[in-house]
């Protein structure tokens, strides 16, 4: 074999006519590791670095910002036709009965049928009945129309759990835990935007813009998702999937859901009846604000951690809600302000542990539908804390009304460790 020619050294002086000049050695070469040495991506980076993940995503967040609209939209726009808050409320109490009855049945067959072939019919349907509202109270239709206007709207898909369904499929296990922790933090930004611009739009426009604006978005950005095919998951079909039902096998988690939606309903109504009482009204906005972001930014920086076990996530959210109670005492809206952060900063990796059991439970093939049962018992334990709250104000005030999430919270503990004592095999 012949051998390689060396590489001629540098030599370390030249003679340049009668002169003798030295070479400079040129510096040695980087090393191949150092030169080709980068920064390497977040955990959130490397989540849209797979084709199609930001194009469902931008549509994703679109169609879920109305989930924060609709529901004040509703009361200020019947409110300001019909005169009437307790009508208001009426509606929109039955939408959200319906949609406990309807949004799981929807969540199936998206499951069986695919996310676009089920998703944009059922959100015409809904989009439908926001018109109809909106028709039925410029027409002076009977009361009667407008509750099965707005009972039309519980089809909206749960645009949370199509979206998490297409990370599962799209991920290794491994990699769920901070997709699941950026889900959960998109949720708590739409509902934090949401009621925020919806009352914009009804104070500042017309009444109906907030209703007729959530609509649009909702429609624009759910062809936006169901539009990237190649990221969603493949339909199990007509046969259901083979062991328990969703509803079976997260029956012991679904007390623990329940309660958590308890807790957010009742620390909402008492806050805003809390400030008002205390000639605050105007605050209440950005103090719940506050409390969605602290809970934003706390499911952002969970995703980049170590997940903690769902005991030790409800042990902190326990302690953590009591601190409002505490605050609200003492009259301080400062107080009472960084109260309600950390109790926010406690609920979303409380939510991304807890969904994860929901992942790990829900037999394969049909993750929306599981996702959608565990988003029913929430908004069915918001319905109950606001309820709650509502009678408690009204005969012990809006001080000792802060129990009502404490109590809440321990109630959730109870729950959780009896789930998690009952299920060795989940994680």
């Amino acid at each position: 074999m012949p051998a390689t020619p060396a590489t001629p050294a540098t030599p370390l002086m030249t003679v340049t006519g009668s002169t003798l000049v030295l070479t400079a050695t040129p510096p040695p070469p980087p090393p191949p590791r150092a030169a080709a040495r980068r920064r390497a991506p977040g955990p959130y980076r490397r989540l849209f670095t797979l084709p199609g993940t930001r194009a469902f995503t931008a549509g994703n967040l679109i169609a879920r910002l109305p989930m924060g609209m609709f529901g004040i939209s509703a009361v200020m726009m019947i409110a300001a036709q019909r005169g009437s808050y307790a009508l208001a409320g009426a509606v929109t109490a039955t939408g959200l009965a319906a949609t406990a009855l309807v949004a799981p049945w929807t969540a199936r067959l998206v499951d069986r049928h695919g996310q676009a072939r089920i998703a944009v019919p059922a959100t015409l349907i809904a989009v439908l009945g926001s018109l109809s509202l909106v028709a039925c109270l410029h027409a002076h239709a009977p009361a009667w129309t407008l509750f099965a206007s707005y009972a039309a709207t519980a089809t909206t898909p749960n645009i949370g759990g199509m979206s998490r369904a297409r990370w599962t499929h799209l991920l290794p296990a491994a990699s769920h835990h901070t997709a699941m922790s950026f889900e959960q933090a998109a949720d708590e930004l739409c509902y934090m935007l949401g009621p925020v611009l919806a009352a914009f739009l009804c104070t500042a426009a017309f009444p109906e813009a907030g209703t007729l604006t959530g609509a649009l978005l909702l429609l624009t950005g759910m062809l936006i998702f169901t539009s990237q095919r190649a990221t969603e998951p493949p339909p199990t079909g007509g046969r259901p999937a083979a062991g328990p039902t969703p509803l079976r096998a997260l029956a012991p988690l679904l007390g623990l859901f329940l309660a958590l939606g308890m807790i957010f309903g009742s620390m909402e109504v008492t806050s805003i009846a809390h400030l008002a009482a205390h000639g605050l009204g105007a605050a209440s906005g950005p103090v719940l604000a506050l409390q969605a972001a602290g809970s934003c930014a706390a499911g952002l920086l969970y995703g980049t951690l170590r997940p903690r076990g769902l005991r030790t996530c409800l042990i902190a959210m326990a302690a953590a809600m009591a601190l409002p109670w505490a605050a609200a005492s003492t009259g301080s809206l400062p107080l009472l302000a960084g109260a309600l952060l950390l109790a926010g900063m406690a609920t979303a990796p409380t939510m991304v542990t807890a969904m994860s059991r929901v992942h790990a439970r829900t037999p394969e093939g049909r993750l929306n539908e599981g996702m959608t049962l565990a988003v029913t018992a929430i908004l069915t334990g918001i319905a109950t804390g606001s309820a709650t709250a509502g009678l408690m104000i009204d005969h012990a005030g809006t001080t000792p009304s802060y129990a009502l999430p404490a109590l809440a919270a321990l109630l959730a503990l109870t729950a959780g460790v009896v789930q998690v004592s009952g299920t060795k095999a989940v994680p």
